[in-house]
Formats: C-alpha cells, sequence, structure tokens
C-alpha cells in the first residue's frame, strides 16, 4: 500500500528536494470536457459526464532513485519509511481500492445468469479484473490517514461506495459497496505486508474479500494475488502479479483456482492466469486461461487438453488478433524486463469472459491511470458541502499534486503526517483508544477469520463526530 507513516524514522526532507520538471501534455486535451475541476457536463442522456483527463501532467521520475531512500532505511520496517512524493500517483489508496468496482457490469452479468457455473464464471473474470488496473502503475496511491474516508455513487453504473482506513499500524483498509438495486452486496478488509527483497517489493495480501449476489443468495470470497514491482533500484519499474487465488462460492460448494503465474527466467508466464472451476465433488466444470493485463476465456476441460496435447506434438497454435496499441505496450517493454512474444493463445470454442478496457491516449502522461481512475478525485460542483469532512477528495496534499502543485503538496504531506502523530500522541496521553466510524471489528460470517464490518448510517449523512484530520 506504499511507504508513508506518521512513524517516519528517516531524516529525508522532500519539501526540500529539488522537484523534476513537468512532462508535456497537450493543453487541448487537459480536459475534454471543457470544464474545469468541480464543474461536471450534462450529457443529452441526462448522465454526468466525467473528467476524462487531470488537471496537470505528472512529473518525471527520471531525476530520483528509489535506491537512495531505501538503503537509509536497511532494516526498518517498510511501512515506516517516508518516500518522496514525486514516487506517488493522486490517488489515496482508498481510491485504489475503489477502482475494484470499474468492470462492475460483471456483478451485473454473475447477478443475470440462472447458471451457477456462469456466474462463478463471471465472478471469476470481476476477481482478475480488480487487479488490471495496476498494470504499468508503478506510482505509490497515498497511505490514508487514520479515520481518511472515501465515497462514490456513481449511478451510470449502478451502485456506491463506501471505504474507511480503520487502523495505521498495521495499515487496514475497510470498504463496502452495495448495488442501487440492491441486487448485490460487496465489501472485505485490506492490509498487505510489504517485503524488501533487493532489487523488488512485494505486498502479499492479507484480508478477505466478499461477493454476495443477493438474488440468488450466494456469497463469493477470494485473497487477491500478490503484487510484486521490479528494479526499485535501478532500471524501468516494471509489474507483475502471482500466486493462487481461491474463489469459493459458499452456497454450492464450487470453487475456482486461478494461478496468476510469475513470470519465469524468460519471462514466458509474464501476466498469465490459468486455472478451473469445480463443483463441490472436485469435478473440473471448465477451464479459465488469459492474462491479467489483456483478457480472460474459457472452455470445457477436455477441448483444453486436447489442445494441449496437440501443442506438445508440435501443432500450431492459434493466436487471437489484438488491436495495434496492445502490440505497441507488449513491445514497448524495457530491456530489463522480460519480453513478451504473443498475446493469449485462443482455443478455438472458448468463450471471452472479460477485456481489458482502452485506456485514455494520454493515459502515460497521467500516471498510468484508466478513464475510471481519472475521474475518482474530482470534486464536482457541490460536492464540498455533502463529503464528509475526512473524504480523499478534500486533502491538500492529493489535491496539490493532482494540480501539479508538487512543492505545496510536499509541504501539505508533511503537515498531514506531523499532525497525525501529535493527535496519536495526545490520546496515548489521555489513555484514550481510536475509535472507527463507519466500520467494526467482527468476523467474516462465510470464512470464520477476523473481518471489518460496515457498520451502516454512512449515507444518512451525519457526519458531525468526524475526526479533523485535514
Amino acid at each position: 500500500t506504499g511507504f508513508d507513516s506518521d512513524n517516519s524514522s528517516g531524516d529525508f526532507s522532500e519539501a526540500n528536494h529539488k522537484v523534476p520538471e513537468m512532462l508535456d501534455l497537450d493543453p487541448h486535451q487537459s480536459n475534454r470536457t471543457g470544464k474545469h475541476n468541480g464543474e461536471t457536463e450534462i450529457q443529452e442522456n441526462g448522465i454526468k459526464r466525467h473528467r476524462t483527463s487531470l488537471p496537470a501532467p505528472m512529473f518525471s521520475r527520471s531525476d530520483f532513485s528509489v535506491w537512495s531512500i531505501l538503503k537509509k532505511c536497511i532494516g526498518l520496517e517498510l511501512s515506516k519509511i517516508t518516500m518522496p512524493i514525486v514516487f506517488n500517483e493522486p490517488l489515496s489508496f482508498l481510491q485504489r481500492i475503489t477502482e475494484y468496482m470499474e468492470h462492475i457490469y460483471l456483478i451485473n452479468k454473475a447477478c443475470s445468469h440462472a447458471d451457477p457455473l456462469e456466474r462463478m464464471q463471471a465472478v471469476a473474470a470481476f476477481a482478475v479484473s480488480a487487479v488490471a488496473s495496476q498494470w504499468e502503475r508503478t506510482g505509490k496511491p497515498f497511505n490514508p490517514l487514520l479515520g481518511e474516508t472515501y465515497e462514490l455513487t456513481r449511478e451510470d453504473l449502478g451502485f456506491r461506495f463506501i471505504s474507511e482506513q480503520v487502523s495505521h499500524h498495521p495499515p487496514i483498509s475497510a470498504f463496502y459497496s452495495e448495488g442501487l438495486n440492491k441486487d448485490f452486496i460487496f465489501h472485505g478488509s485490506i492490509y498487505p505486508k510489504l517485503k524488501f527483497w533487493g532489487k523488488s517489493i512485494e505486498a502479499e495480501p492479507r484480508g478477505t474479500i466478499t461477493l454476495e449476489l443477493l438474488k440468488h443468495n450466494e456469497a463469493y470470497t477470494w485473497t487477491n494475488p500478490t503484487c510484486c514491482v521490479h528494479n526499485v533500484i535501478i532500471g524501468k519499474l516494471w509489474l507483475e502479479q502471482y500466486g493462487v487465488v481461491e474463489i469459493v462460492n459458499h452456497s454450492t460448494g464450487d470453487k475456482c483456482v486461478l494461478n496468476f503465474k510469475p513470470c519465469g527466467l524468460f519471462g514466458k508466464e509474464l501476466h498469465r492466469v490459468e486455472g478451473y472451476i469445480q463443483d463441490k465433488h472436485r469435478k473440473k466444470l471448465c477451464v479459465i486461461y488469459g492474462k491479467w493485463t489483456e483478457c480472460l476465456w474459457c472452455t470445457d476441460p477436455t477441448t483444453y487438453e486436447t489442445y494441449k496435447k496437440s501443442e506438445k506434438r508440435g501443432g500450431e497454435p492459434k493466436k487471437k488478433s489484438v488491436s495495434e496499441e496492445d502490440i505497441k505496450s507488449e513491445n514497448d517493454e524495457a530491456d530489463d524486463m522480460p519480453e513478451v512474444q504473443d498475446t493469449v493463445q485462443f482455443i478455438p470454442g472458448s468463450k471471452l469472459l472479460w477485456r481489458i478496457n482502452c485506456r485514455p491516449p494520454n493515459s502515460s502522461q497521467m500516471y498510468n491511470f484508466t478513464s475510471f481512475a481519472v475521474s475518482l478525485n474530482e470534486l464536482e460542483k457541490g460536492m464540498e458541502a455533502i463529503l464528509a469532512p475526512t473524504d480523499c477528495r478534500l486533502r491538500p496534499d492529493i489535491r496539490n499534486m493532482e494540480n501539479g502543485n508538487m512543492d505545496v503538496a510536499s509541504k501539505e504531506k508533511e503537515r498531514l503526517e506531523e499532525k497525525q502523530r501529535a493527535a496519536r500522541k495526545e490520546r496515548a496521553k489521555d489513555e484514550v483508544e481510536w475509535q472507527t466510524r463507519w466500520f467494526h471489528q467482527g468476523t467474516n460470517p462465510y470464512t470464520g477469520t477476523p473481518d471489518w464490518l460496515y457498520s451502516g448510517g454512512y449515507f444518512d449523512r451525519n457526519f458531525s463526530d468526524c475526526p479533523d484530520i485535514y
């Protein structure tokens, strides 16, 4: 989730560090709706048009070295290292979690299917799509302050979402989302454990993610794969996901096992996902394959095995056609990143479960954000009056970074961290424990493991007792 801390052990002052030059961005593309930040254009169909670009382009990180910071902190916990703001992206980790909802149409598809196998296929695709937005996102989100919140209501997509930072050490983020048609509930708590391996930083996932399909009286649970950022010392940063993800349907006993493969020595398996769905008797019902950066397909086990045997005998593998943009993305990898020679090998008769959304044409100058991510920190006109005072959109360091005011953002970040430290010391002196506002500790009803559960009431908008964290 990042390295910022109110317990920083380093003596690095980012406010005094020279800020690098801005990247060029076509001013005609800086806001295609023609509206300034805070104003929202209404389309002819009455749906709000969200912004398609950030107010200012990202800053170049080429003048900075992560190693120059990390080498001072060998032996310390990564959660207690303060990183310069230039390595951030202008989003809080709470907003990054909200990106799970980018492919919400897959939840809607799961709700609409009568066949439990098709529901599991849609849920599996949703679980993979939830990590797809991280592709090429090597900037770290801001660590949420204790008590920080984020809400998002998207009537056009049919959901509302609320999250809260419920613990700072260890950092734990809890979230809850529900369909506006009362058709699903999606919730969980996330607290990754960070490890520094010298050349890479690994975020091991902790916490359970739960999806409830209310119409079908079904609940699915899983944990995200491990995320690793490579070349933190020298070279181009690149990211991979690996590990086994098990999605369990607690109503039927069906299980989906997805293997996010590590790239291997020559990068042959980079980004690949392979797995299967089995019933409660462990009979394989279908095979799932693809890439979490591209697409996901499914086919029946017999067809899959026949194809694999043919491939081993020297049969010609068939590839699904891809766009020029996909090919360019594959070919643009740095020399120190494993080279990708092909895209997903398409097995005839397979069904497409999911394909990644195209990113905005100027995405590389906007922290590699998707169109959905670009809209997350948008502060629409009149919104400030109804938001909780703890909402991420009101954080001055993130807001200033988004607007390109890096020096101000750095100073605001230091001020907020100092304010958080002072508040913690004051509570310790008075022997007062921190009280969460919208979530409480409990037990996941399906896994029996500790979880943070939504207490309700946020959308009643009684924010009188919210803490002053900014």
